[in-house]
């Protein structure tokens, strides 16, 4: 369920690659999340090849994922916003940002920054994003294809401002965001390229 949520859908045959399985293993696995309406299949063309089925998770599925207690923190973040202003919103993240930083960076100590990368992408999934990294002949690129928090960045888009600062600090100061899941994009691209 949780690659599924990941890719936002994927065939039996694609799940079968990601876990080494068989793509009938797979499909028995999905036949029972779809009798309790947890996937739905839906034939697509890829190419000029033959339809296949393509399973995405359901509304239902998604209580099976950790809940963010979005109004809550929309809530906080208006006070805090009421009392102090964008300064002060900005402030709390950047916060937040710096001290998350400090502690990545004291863990991952001489770590060059492909294997800065590679922790810091193990971290995200360990805190409920689905991430996953590559790298490139000009260097890396992470990607959150979920974010715990976009029911709340719409209103306070600061939210982002902590993993701009984890990024920068941990990573590479020249880090580029390139997609949003915020604003309409399908992830969220982190580009780091190479030191020389």
């Amino acid at each position: 369920m949780a690659a599924l949520r990941g890719r936002h859908g994927a065939s039996a045959f694609d799940l079968a690659r990601e876990f080494g399985l068989s793509p009938n293993a797979i499909r028995q696995q999905l036949v029972i999340l779809e009798r309790d309406s947890l996937v739905a299949g839906r034939s697509v063309r890829r190419g000029k090849t033959k339809p296949t089925v393509e399973y995405t998770l359901t509304a239902e599925a998604e209580k099976f994922f950790p809940q963010r207690y979005d109004r809550m923190l929309n809530a906080v973040l208006r006070e805090v916003r009421a009392s102090g202003g964008d300064v002060a919103v900005r402030e709390l993240f950047a916060s937040m940002g710096r001290r998350s930083a400090s502690r990545l960076n004291a863990q991952f100590g001489e770590k060059s920054t492909g294997e800065r990368v590679a922790e810091l992408t193990a971290h995200l999934r360990e805190s409920g994003v689905e991430a996953d990294f590559e790298q490139g002949e000009a260097g890396y690129t992470i990607r959150e294809h979920t974010c715990p928090y976009a029911k709340t960045v719409g209103e306070h888009p600061e939210v982002c401002g902590v993993i701009h600062t984890i990024m920068s600090e941990v990573v590479s100061p020249g880090v580029v965001q390139t997609e949003s899941l915020a604003t309409g994009g399908a992830e969220c691209r982190f580009e780091i390229t190479n030191r020389t």
